[in-house]
């Protein structure tokens, strides 16, 4: 099965960041946000990634031409520029990589990757700019149960203020985290999908979270899988700070 993952937005709230690269390639722990995600797919068994790029393409693509190298320890001769590799490092994936445009919308980066990509069978799409610890093999079995064209991950959004716990005499009696029931839930990426979702997309300007998956909804086409787990967005540089913070415990919750 095969992994789509959205890589090409310009990533204007992080723009601390995304001045000199695109945003899924800001480090969290000195890899990329695209490892990290890809590396939670790999560890569900999917090792085949379509890569949809746009803005500042090479540089995802430098990245993995010189995966190898850059995560080794050589030796190198500048006179003769021989290379003499210590240990190895790779992973078993296969990655393909499709500029899909500049300006083009998320509808528009996902139906060119289908047919430039050929996919003709069930995949998985996600984000280049969120982690989880959703079960991706869980997520699947329920989207081969329900038969439907969609699968959609539904999570609670992270708590950016603490809640007030209030009586109905409005006393205040105490302060806490935010729980999953206290706010609707929204699009958490990891989508299980079927090729023919294409269809309901119309064109580079065509934005998915719009259009394409309102149609999938009315016509009753779109199911979610609920994730009470661990999900954080990277939008801004506090995100990609308390990601950091989360990964220097030696713990984070996304590989778990």
């Amino acid at each position: 099965m095969k992994a789509l993952i959205l890589a090409g937005g310009f990533g204007t709230r992080l723009a601390e960041e995304t001045a000199l690269r695109p945003k899924p390639m800001v480090e969290i722990g000195g890899y990329p946000m695209l490892w990290h995600i890809m590396e939670h797919y790999s560890r569900h068994g999917i090792k085949e990634f379509v890569v949809c790029l746009g803005y500042k393409a090479n540089y995802v693509k430098k990245f993995f031409i010189d995966y190898s190298t850059t995560l080794s320890d050589f030796t190198i001769n500048l006179q003769t520029n021989e290379m003499f590799i210590h240990s190895r490092r790779s992973e078993d994936w296969q990655v393909t990589f499709i500029d899909t445009g500049l300006e083009t919308m998320t509808g528009g980066r996902i139906k060119r990757a289908l047919r430039e990509a050929n996919v003709e069978d069930t995949f998985c799409l996600t984000y280049g700019d969120g982690l989880s610890n959703v079960d991706i093999g869980k997520s699947i079995i329920f989207h081969k149960q329900h038969e439907k064209l969609a699968t959609v991950t539904a999570v609670t959004p992270p708590g950016r203020f603490g809640v007030l716990d209030i009586t109905e005499n409005n006393a205040v009696i105490g302060f806490r985290e935010k729980f999953a029931s206290d706010v609707y839930r929204i699009n958490g990426g990891f989508f299980v999908l079927e090729p023919q979702v294409g269809e309901y997309i119309e064109g580079d300007r065509s934005v998915w979270e719009k259009e394409p998956l309102n149609k999938l909804a009315t016509e009753d086409q779109l199911k979610a899988w609920v994730h009470d787990g661990f999900w954080h967005p990277m939008d801004t540089l506090r995100d990609k700070n308390i990601l950091q913070e989360m990964w220097d415990t030696g713990n984070p919750p996304w590989k778990k």
